[in-house]
């Protein structure tokens, strides 16, 4: 369900956008409020999981993000829909912080590699689903049902959670962290949103200025308090291990680089060569399948073979799809995008189970709920700021061709049609800009991944990876 909730999501985005006459901003924050509050309250989730019992926290998590999705299903407005989906990232934090936790606790040594294969083949599955699903559902319900969809499965998680999970949490855990909870969230929050706010308020406005001092001036709190904390949200002395410091790299890089362009990919799809949202989702099954099956292969493959091999690799695998993809013309074809499909698939699948492991092998099993919760956080901040912050340079390239912010705003948003051949040129002109800037952050990330990340800073009970 925390998978399908971003893919699904991206599909059904230009229905969306038209039944609730949403700008391109609103557009942005469908994905963005739901990565936002994943980022934020990953880290505190992971670390009330082991204080209060993974178990326990993980039925609170799957309730709410059921809860949620009711929520986001019956939204009238932009508004509405984007406070539900904050609601919903809330709960998806909560489960996803504690689910690497539990299978850490409860497998190790070789079995611990090939849970983390299937771990990476559900996130694949998903991936390969989310878009002919709410393309489907989008086509033949109603963009509503990507969301309703969540409620019988939900109840079938609870259930089944209620039944087969173990308890398990850290005994030596002395409390939650509220102030770390506080100072992050307000300071991504600003971040977040003067990069949205950004080309609408102007970038050397009085606004967008004092967000950032906000944003710097929080996150520098964050970084006291948790230097005074006993029992921290995050530990920042882990940020010493390298394997440790190269893992929320390797997380932040493939979020940002390749999974935040999927909504500006969708865009495209629909906006500009007219498909329908179950026929860009059919175009996105050939990515999606093969991150379906490569990622249990990589899972098993991370016991034998140096992980940051695969990692590396797999980052660069995703910046030459992106360099692939880059380059189109108003004459393209969506079989432009076929070949960077076909290797970001691979790319995604080769990063996922691996990523997964070393985020709780680098630290002693008590600890696993935090360490995931960093994981992830990374993750969630990349596609946050990736879609922000590509965001905002795919406005001001498309104003710049087009000579006027108001129109750029609308072709951004999903009038290219209307726009006729300018409008066309404008938008696949912002697209290409930033699918070389996500190149080059993927490259960039399987640099470093293959610099930092070593077998010997790995600590966990039993070799869960390869070094």
């Amino acid at each position: 369900m925390l998978l399908l909730d971003i893919t699904v999501v991206n599909v059904a985005l230009p229905d969306i956008q038209k039944e609730l006459h949403a700008s391109f901003t609103d557009l942005q924050w469908v994905v963005d409020a739901y990565a936002l509050m994943l980022a934020t309250v990953m880290l505190n989730a992971g670390t009330l999981g082991d204080l209060l019992g993974r178990k326990r926290v993980f039925i609170i998590g799957v309730g709410l993000f059921t809860a949620a999705s009711a929520a986001c299903g019956a939204a009238s407005s932009p508004l509405f829909l984007n406070l539900a989906r904050g609601a919903q990232g809330i709960g998806g934090a909560i489960m996803f912080a504690v689910s690497l936790a539990i299978l850490s606790q409860e497998f190790h040594g070789k079995e611990r590699g090939t849970a983390f294969g299937i771990w990476g083949a559900t996130i694949g599955a998903a991936v390969a689903i989310g878009p002919l699903v709410g393309g489907a559902l989008t086509t033949w319900l109603g963009w509503r049902w990507i969301f309703f969809v969540n409620l019988p499965i939900g109840v079938l998680c609870i259930v089944g959670a209620m039944r087969v999970l173990h308890e398990s949490r850290n005994e030596q855990n002395s409390g939650f962290d509220f102030a770390g909870l506080v100072t992050l969230t307000g300071g991504l929050f600003a971040l977040v949103l003067g990069l949205l706010r950004g080309n609408d308020w102007g970038w050397s406005s009085g606004r967008e200025i004092a967000l950032y001092i906000v944003a710097v001036v929080l996150l520098a709190a964050f970084v006291a308090a948790e230097r005074r904390q006993a029992e921290p949200m995050l530990d920042l002395s882990l940020f010493r291990v390298p394997t440790f410091t190269g893992a929320q790299i390797v997380a932040f890089s493939i979020s940002a680089a390749m999974f935040s362009q999927f909504l500006y990919l969708t865009l495209y799809l629909q906006n500009v060569l007219g498909y329908s949202p179950i026929q860009a989702g059919l175009r996105f099954l050939p990515l999606s399948l093969l991150a379906f099956f490569v990622s249990p292969l990589s899972g098993r493959l991370s016991a034998r073979l140096p992980v940051r091999v695969l990692l590396g690799s797999g980052l660069g695998l995703v910046g030459l799809a992106l360099v692939l993809m880059h380059g189109l013309t108003p004459s393209s074809s969506w079989t432009h995008l076929l070949p960077g499909f076909l290797i970001s698939g691979i790319g995604i699948g080769m990063v996922n189970p691996p990523l997964a492991s070393v985020a709780v092998s680098v630290v002693e099993p008590r600890r696993a709920g935090m360490a995931s919760g960093v994981n992830n956080t990374f993750r969630q901040v990349g596609i946050a700021t990736g879609i922000a912050g590509l965001g905002a340079i795919f406005q001001d390239t498309i104003s710049s061709k087009l000579h006027g912010a108001g129109s750029a705003k609308a072709v951004a948003s999903g009038a290219v049609q209307q726009g006729g051949d300018v409008a066309r040129a404008a938008f696949i002109s912002g697209l290409n800009e930033i699918l070389l800037i996500g190149a080059i952050i993927a490259f960039a990330g399987a640099v470093l991944a293959l610099i930092l990340i070593r077998s010997r800073d790995l600590v966990a009970s039993g070799p869960a990876v390869a070094g």
